[in-house]
């Protein structure tokens, strides 16, 4: 009759009795148990306070304190109210039964003792508390991990803020002091230092999620196996809301995932957009480097306390590869699409356009590209902003020939990104205007540069 048991888990008997205790001490003897003795409630509670049993089996009359007294302080103290009591006893009223499980105890026992009986309860409590005793050490691992977790992904996500905004400043800085050789390098590079810790939180968060289904679906199991764990386990159950924890964890570790992604995006758009050999031609999918622009302006492009989002319209055509100077031409979309943003924040200010007009006749950028006879595609940048004066349509490529307000524009970009389209790539770069309409910007460029490398 001997029972399997990882460790010889350790037994306190208490019991006046000394043939009860006789008959109990050998049999569990016998099954591979460790057991200790205690004559009565005071003397119990003596031992407690220098070893911790696996198990109690508990008599219930006894003379000084009775056995549901014991057992209350057994459970009203931190130290020892985890350990399983069963009570042994006489009695058959309901109402003493009752009593004994409301004060902590896990179950019955009745004397005179079936061996076969007292060892199956033992077992089922043992077990169920070294599950309880796992489960707890591994919600405290899922607990740190989890922390850990979020400590790593909160300095990662600080640094990539940090980054991304002296990659900002640092962009700004370049385009008004024309270092266009430097930006592409300087882009690529931050691109660089994103995905290394990107790609280790990514991959943390992924294991973090499957830790998590593990040690969940390893609950349910418990939980299917033991419907009724007891108060204790019940009620604590109740203290963490269980049930909310188990729905929201996975939540928080997929919005963490969402995130990641999302950075992922950026990094992405920002190595598309650098393109950074200036000096040699690569192949380029124009409309890879539209939506790379806007994803990098994509922050002024949002919504504000002063106006809803700018309206994206996209009419793109079917385009071939362009063999180009990518990271130029890329520079040439952020350029305008930078402009386009600026004159239609700038009719807002002016025009002091409420909010609601605003919702209701939104601004909107319009990008349309097509593929043209002769080997030739075409981008067509518009907006629906306030316009261009005819007088200084005609001077709008010259440098230092600007539209904005004194102190925000350096006359350069357009200039720029005319040497650009027109010098670099042969190409055609235009301007339609109509005050109070709008401005539309016309690039042309061959699929081929042919031997200009």
């Amino acid at each position: 009759m001997e029972m399997e048991t990882a460790k010889q888990d350790l037994i306190l008997i208490v019991d006046d009795n000394p043939t009860n205790i006789k008959v109990l001490f050998s049999f569990l003897k016998e099954s591979g148990f460790k057991v200790l003795v205690a004559k009565d409630g005071e003397s119990t509670l003596e031992k407690l306070q220098e070893i911790t049993p696996d198990l109690i089996l508990l008599d219930v009359m006894m003379p000084g304190i009775d056995g549901f007294e014991t057992c209350r302080r057994i459970k009203g103290s931190p130290e020892t109210q985890d350990i399983p009591v069963i009570f042994m006893t006489a009695l058959s009223d309901t109402v003493d039964k009752v009593k004994g499980l409301k004060i902590g105890a896990v179950d019955y026992i009745t004397k005179p003792f079936q061996q076969d009986e007292v060892l199956a309860r033992m077992k089922i409590h043992l077990q169920l508390q070294n599950l309880t005793r796992k489960f707890k050490v591994q919600n405290e691992q899922l607990k740190s991990l989890t922390e850990d977790l979020e400590e790593r992904v909160e300095e990662r996500t600080a640094q990539l803020k940090d980054s991304l905004s002296q990659l900002q400043q640092a962009q700004i800085q370049l385009i008004q002091s024309e270092k266009m050789s430097s930006l592409g390098e300087l882009v690529a590079g931050v691109a660089h230092e994103i995905n290394n810790p990107v790609g280790f939180i990514a991959g943390n968060i992924s294991m973090a999620m499957e830790y998590t289904e593990d040690i969940f679906e390893h609950l349910k199991l418990y939980q299917k196996q033991f419907t009724d764990p007891g108060d204790a386990i019940a009620e604590h159950a109740e203290d963490i809301e269980l049930d909310y924890l188990m729905e929201d964890l996975p939540n928080m570790l997929s919005s963490m995932e969402s995130g990641i992604e999302r950075i992922r995006n950026i990094s992405l758009s920002l190595r598309n957009f650098s393109r950074s050999d200036s000096n040699t031609c690569t192949d380029l999918d124009i409309h890879e480097g539209l939506e790379s622009t806007l994803m990098i302006l994509r922050h002024r492009l949002k919504a504000n306390d002063q106006r809803p989002e700018i309206k994206i319209n996209k009419h793109y055509g079917e385009l071939p590869i362009v063999h180009c100077y990518a990271g130029p031409l890329n520079q040439v979309f952020m350029n305008l699409l930078a402009n386009a943003i600026d004159a239609l924040d700038e009719q807002n200010e002016n025009d002091h356009k409420r909010y609601d007009d605003l919702r209701e006749h939104p601004n909107e950028i319009t990008l349309t590209t097509r593929a043209m006879s002769g080997g030739k595609v075409e981008i067509k940048i518009a907006d629906n902003g306030p316009g261009i004066p005819e007088d200084k349509i005609k001077d709008i490529f010259s440098p230092f020939v600007t539209t904005k307000p004194v102190g925000k524009g350096t006359g350069l970009g357009l200039s720029i990104s005319h040497s650009i389209v027109v010098e670099k790539h042969q190409g055609f770069l235009g301007c339609n205007s109509e005050l109070g309409k709008g401005t539309e910007f016309v690039i042309q460029v061959p699929v081929k540069q042919g031997n200009r490398e």
